[in-house]
């Protein structure tokens, strides 16, 4: 399938400085629906790394140079061409990631409207003049780049996750290096060849490639140029970096785990509720880092909400992303689908109640099939992780405090939904619930427009919005005197 994407977008190791740059390793690259090889590709590493933020540090001041309209023109036409070879972009993300092809060109236009929006937000990077203590003072206040930018992103959205820092970072007149997950390289890639056709000066977007997570991340999270670090992934990777930023006082923003609930309660529109939760639960097949993981249905309205809910899971098409129809694709690889497997083994012997699915296609597949399971307790394992596969565990509740208790008893923040038609109980619990983003009758909630982040152990910073610019940017005051 490699043979039906352009061939100019399949490159095979790290882009720093401007240079297709191969290192000393390779790793394959596999396609998880037929888990069958895709192409090798060369594998930086830690040296390789270093280089690659000198080159950033050394081209960051010229970029920042340049005006804001000049920088957006760069970033807009980097949009463009995102969007021109969205056919390719997404085949290549299916095949790699394994997501269904519309799934994946969404995708491709959800990465690059962050383009768009930073490129517009360059040219309203405002600061402020503030009244002074006397007439003959003046207070400024300016907002400049922090300088080379770094990240670490994930293999579940491959394009998206590295195109809202970097178009964030790119804005601000910061450069950029970023470590991208090693199943799912070949996206990101591909990006950077656009980027380079766009006229993104070398050294402004490095994208290093490879298996030594570890080597490269100690240079991206503590070279002495690095001046901020981004990362999306897992709360316990995060707190490691962490803790490798804190030994140079590095500006950090981490987007970690979460544990998402989905809260029905009796005034909900139960079918507007199962449309929200098939959006928020099955995109991805589970695999996103705000997926609905736990089902909160008031008891009242749970027959009726499974009766209609139970058909349309059973009718989700399982197959290989880009054959048509598709709309559950395979997990990633072999420790996540015995991950899934474990969480759903001792929730049933626990006591839960399978619905449908339950069991992987075959003992080879890494396909898993959209499962359902009642009488799920707080207590279980499967209530408390994040489950990353296409898995609805549903608990039952009584009274709208249980529901916001259940909901809270969660050391994440990330993402909750809920749906009433009740607007005064819409206010209580949305005032009540402790997440950094909220869906309310609505299931899908990410957008350039909005400030996307968490809080609790779920990380800090916000990606995108009028405020995505703000982890990007340090505030300089000026106090002129003798006016």
């Amino acid at each position: 399938m490699l043979t039906n994407v352009d061939a100019s977008l399949l490159k095979t190791c790290s882009f720093i400085n401007g240079q297709w740059q191969a290192g000393p390793d390779s790793f394959a690259v596999t396609n998880p629906a037929t888990q069958q090889v895709l192409l090798d590709v060369h594998g930086a590493n830690a040296d390789m790394a270093e280089v690659a933020v000198v080159a950033a540090a050394a081209a960051q001041a010229a970029w920042a140079a340049q005006p804001a309209q000049q920088r957006a023109s760069v970033l807009l036409r980097w949009q463009q061409l995102l969007l021109q070879h969205k056919a390719d972009l997404a085949l290549l993300l299916t095949l790699e990631q394994g997501k269904p092809l519309t799934e994946a060109a969404a995708e491709i236009e959800y990465g690059a409207s962050y383009l768009q929006w930073f490129a517009e937000e360059a040219k309203r990077l405002y600061g402020d003049l503030i009244p002074a203590p006397a007439s003959d003072k003046r207070i400024l206040v300016q907002r400049q780049p922090v300088g080379v930018v770094t990240a670490i992103t994930p293999w579940n959205f491959p394009n998206a996750m590295m195109m809202r820092k970097a178009a964030a970072a790119l804005a601000a007149g910061c450069s950029f290096v970023v470590k991208v997950a090693q199943q799912t390289p070949l996206s990101a890639l591909a990006c950077a060849e656009l980027a380079q056709q766009a006229g993104v000066p070398s050294g402004i977007f490095n994208v290093l490639v490879g298996t030594d997570a570890q080597g490269m991340g100690e240079v991206l999270t503590q070279h002495p140029k690095v001046n901020k670090f981004s990362f999306t992934g897992s709360t316990a990777v995060g707190k490691k970096l962490l803790q490798q930023c804190a030994t140079g006082v590095k500006r950090v923003s981490m987007e970690l785990g979460g544990n998402a609930p989905f809260i029905v309660f009796a005034k909900a529109d139960i079918e507007q509720a199962v449309t929200g939760l098939l959006a928020a639960k099955f995109r991805n097949a589970g695999q996103t880092c705000v997926c609905a993981n736990r089902i909160l249905v008031e008891e009242s309205v749970l027959p009726d909400f499974l009766a209609m809910l139970l058909p349309k899971v059973k009718a989700l098409k399982m197959a290989a992303g880009e054959q048509e129809g598709a709309q559950i694709g395979p997990l990633i690889d072999e420790k996540a689908i015995q991950k899934v497997e474990q969480l759903i083994e001792k929730a049933l012997a626990a006591g839960a109640v399978l619905h449908c699915g339950g069991q992987r296609q075959a003992a080879d597949s890494l396909f898993y099939p959209a499962t359902v399971l009642t009488d799920v307790r707080a207590d279980m394992e499967i209530a408390q992780q994040e489950i990353f596969g296409p898995v609805v565990a549903i608990s039952s509740f009584n009274s709208e405090a249980q529901a916001i208790q259940l909901a809270n008893a969660t050391e994440y923040g990330l993402a909750g939904y809920f749906y009433s038609q009740d607007l005064a109980q819409v206010f209580r619990v949305a005032d009540a619930l402790q997440f950094g983003m909220l869906g309310i009758n609505e299931g899908i909630i990410s957008n350039a427009a909005a400030p996307f982040g968490g809080i609790k152990q779920s990380g800090y910073g916000r990606e995108g919005s009028k405020y995505g610019l703000d982890d990007y940017t340090d505030l300089k005051y000026l106090y002129l005197g003798g006016l």
